[in-house]
């Protein structure tokens, strides 16, 4: 089977988790991967089998490597938008870890650079690719709950504060150079997570009406600032001109999970786990409910890097549904770039 070899920017820990669905997949490779740790890169060199020749302590050595087929950009928020615009410029296949950019000016300027240039481009939000979501899809798609009208979602964990003896939270330590916490660095729990409800919202939304789905206002909008600067707990509401409302929500400061709820005429879907898939519960008005199992034993990149690489080597550049499209990618921009500035 031919094999689609990628190379990954920044070793992170996504990256860690990333690199591991290679293991899974037939029809793709980690060929190749950058930092400027050299510790990392022999790390990444004994799990994976990467010859020496593929470890790049330069970014652009790697973008500029003829063997890589596409790049994935893992490297902090704040510099996925530099280094998108010098993979574009290498007319290399590129995939960035969301949130692409920070900025919409940012996401714009890439969009004016694929103009003309016979690339795929894509924000890596893996979750579309799940059999969890494709589900979702066919269930709202068929009007099994009917006509959807309101959604709540919400990614968040508790980063805070710990447990200490006899119930009482104590506040952790902050390290301000994390990236989450680093507010130069693109950190904040509405870039790190509130763009995954955001992008689900979008996604719905456009299932109900595809052609007005990017028209919505932000309404309700708060957040708290922590002590570095950067937004610890936030909350908005998105309200479509299709009908559709979509409360959202994400938190460093809060465990509120992964739970999405989609509330139709007819009934309700409950995704318990929405961004790593898990099981579906579907309660109908006149109906028995219905729950549905998923099989969560693969690696949830997995889907993603398999799809993406059987779609390059069939010579399909464009994103495929569910994945992220180019226009969702500047419509939740535009929504987190709204909700920061509330």
């Amino acid at each position: 089977m031919e094999k689609l070899n990628w190379g990954i920017i920044g070793l992170g820990r996504i990256a860690e988790s990333f690199s591991e669905a290679f293991l899974d997949i037939k029809n793709a490779k980690l060929l190749a991967v950058s930092s400027k740790d050299k510790f990392k890169l022999n790390k990444f060199k004994n799990l994976y089998n990467i010859e020496n020749k593929f470890l790049f302590e330069n970014y652009e050595d790697l973008i500029n490597c003829s063997e890589v087929d596409i790049v994935y950009i893992a490297l902090p928020n704040s510099l996925h938008y530099y280094w998108v615009i010098k993979s574009i410029e290498n007319k290399k296949n590129t995939l960035v870890e969301k949130p692409a950019t920070l900025k919409l000016s940012e996401i714009k300027d890439i969009n004016n650079n694929l103009i003309n240039k016979d690339i795929f481009f894509g924000e890596a939000f893996m979750y579309r690719y799940l059999p969890q979501i494709k589900e979702v899809i066919n269930i709202l798609k068929n009007h099994e709950i009917g006509n959807i009208f309101s959604m709540k979602s919400c990614f968040g964990m508790n980063l805070i504060t710990k447990k200490k003896f006899f119930f009482l939270n104590k506040k952790k330590r902050i390290n301000p150079e994390d990236r989450k916490f680093n507010k130069q660095l693109g950190g904040g729990c509405i870039y790190d997570l509130g763009c995954y409800p955001s992008s689900f919202s979008l996604m719905i939304s456009s299932i109900i009406d595809e052609n007005r789905f990017g028209n919505f206002n932000i309404i309700n909008a708060s957040k708290e600032i922590g002590e570095t600067g950067i937004d610890i707990n936030s909350s908005a509401e998105l309200v479509f001109e299709n009908g559709f409302n979509s409360k959202i929500y994400s938190s460093f400061k809060k465990n509120l999970g992964s739970l999405s709820i989609i509330k139709g005429d007819k009934g309700t879907v409950i995704l318990n786990d929405t961004w790593k898939g898990n099981n579906l519960n579907i309660k109908f008005n006149n109906k028995n409910d219905k729950l549905i199992n998923f099989d969560n034993n693969k690696n949830i990149y997995s889907y993603q890097i398999e799809t993406i690489s059987k779609n390059l080597i069939n010579g399909i550049k464009k994103i495929s549904h569910p994945g992220m499209s180019f226009r969702e990618t500047i419509l939740n921009t535009k929504i987190i770039e709204s909700w920061l500035n509330e």
